[in-house]
């Protein structure tokens, strides 16, 4: 395993991280007696192969279900500072109802202190405000900090970018957990920024939200050689020293085969992307013109200034890569929760009535007089069941 300084935590940090939402049994709390016995056998031993192969950073959150009950004895039998446990709470109007919730997180995982301790979900200005006010989350989780409960403060984000740098400016927080990669790079911007801060970057969901890489298009695939879609997503991230892990919300031990794959070129990844990554964004210019790929982004709202709070930027993201690399299958997954998802996939898609009041929103985009017929053609595209975030299936 691959090992990076976390930011200022200074904790060694494996490049892979085993993120907790992926094997558990439900995504409610439930009595143990719920939980089969095949099911926690399966659990345990993807822990176990996680920690042996130096994957010794466990991820979870008090909104991952079952998550932290099924964890709680597995991670016993570990001796403690041989691991890094990281949980988090989202943050809440009422601090005491914040510290409530870190209490229940405790107790189910049976530890005395967690290596890390995130503000879950930072995703608009409001949780912001509940998060940095006086008498907020952060001091709370601060004060966690200095009894010893907690060894290091960070917040995980949904958020528009503008929210990322905002909390990441702050100066509030030792780390970060945000989406980037290569088929996400609108919060670029944040991760020098938190760089620039010594904060710890750990980059959320690149597998699944970062393209459904776990089942690559034909085509992606071609042009990936000789990695994987995945194992070019992985290096792709890693290549940016400022980035220091990535979550693989690993199911089963099994999972995190690919991923050990892509460190056999770890030493040689600045030699192996270059060539990998300009054939991916040939193939981008010649669907969709050079001109769009570098512009696409401009002059665009945020979805809180449109109406009907219609995501633009958002739909025009899938879009652009459902039809540059033939990446359907993500674009529905992800355009589907639009309108279904809360503040975790914000915004709504061009179901929404209000769709045909855009134009006056649009036209600081160079694109401004083709962007209504594009936004048709991805709702067109992409438009499938209502989807719901795992959490509330």
């Amino acid at each position: 395993m691959r090992y990076r300084r976390f930011g200022r935590t200074n904790l060694q940090i494996p490049v892979f991280s085993c993120g907790g939402m992926r094997y558990q049994h439900k995504w409610q709390d439930i009595p143990w007696s719920d939980v089969p016995a095949e099911g926690q056998a399966n659990l345990e031993a993807t822990i176990r192969r996680s920690v042996e192969l130096g994957i010794h950073h466990i991820e979870t959150a008090r909104g991952y279900g079952s998550s932290e009950m099924q964890l709680g004895p597995v991670l016993r039998q570990f001796k403690r500072d041989s691991i890094i446990v990281q949980t988090k709470v989202p943050p809440m109007e009422r601090t005491e109802d914040f510290l409530r919730t870190f209490d229940k997180s405790m107790g189910y995982l049976g530890l005395d202190y967690v290596d890390l301790f995130s503000l879950h979900g930072i995703n608009n200005r409001q949780f912001l405000d509940w998060s940095l006010r006086p008498g907020g989350c952060v001091e709370a989780a601060r004060r966690l900090q200095s009894e010893g409960r907690v060894r290091h403060v960070g917040f995980s984000t949904h958020a528009t970018t503008d929210v990322i740098l905002e909390a990441v400016r702050s100066d509030a927080f030792d780390y970060v957990n945000l989406h980037w990669y290569f088929v996400n790079d609108l919060n670029w911007p944040a991760i020098p920024e938190a760089h620039r801060r010594d904060m710890g970057v750990f980059i959320i969901s690149p597998n699944d939200k970062g393209g459904k890489l776990y089942a690559p298009p034909p085509r992606l695939v071609e042009l990936c050689r000789p990695l994987t879609p995945m194992q070019f997503n992985d290096l792709y991230c890693l290549s940016q020293p400022s980035v220091h892990t990535l979550s693989l919300g690993a199911a089963r031990p099994s999972d995190f085969d690919e991923h050990l794959a892509a460190l056999e070129h770890y030493d040689r990844m600045h030699e192996i992307l270059p060539e990998i990554e300009a054939r991916l964004r040939h193939e981008l210019d010649s669907q969709l013109g050079r001109d769009w790929m570098l512009h696409w982004r401009d002059g665009l709202p945020e979805y809180v200034d449109v109406p009907g709070q219609i995501n633009v930027t958002e739909i025009l993201r899938l879009w652009t890569y459902a039809k540059g690399l033939q990446l359907v299958d993500w674009g529905r997954m992800r355009y589907n929760l639009l309108g279904n998802a809360d503040h975790w996939f914000p915004g709504e898609h061009m179901g929404n009535p209000q769709a045909n009041q855009l134009a006056p929103v649009l036209q600081q985009s160079p694109f401004r007089d083709r962007l209504p017929g594009i936004l048709n053609e991805a709702h067109t595209m992409l438009l499938d069941a209502p989807k719901k975030r795992l959490s509330q299936e």
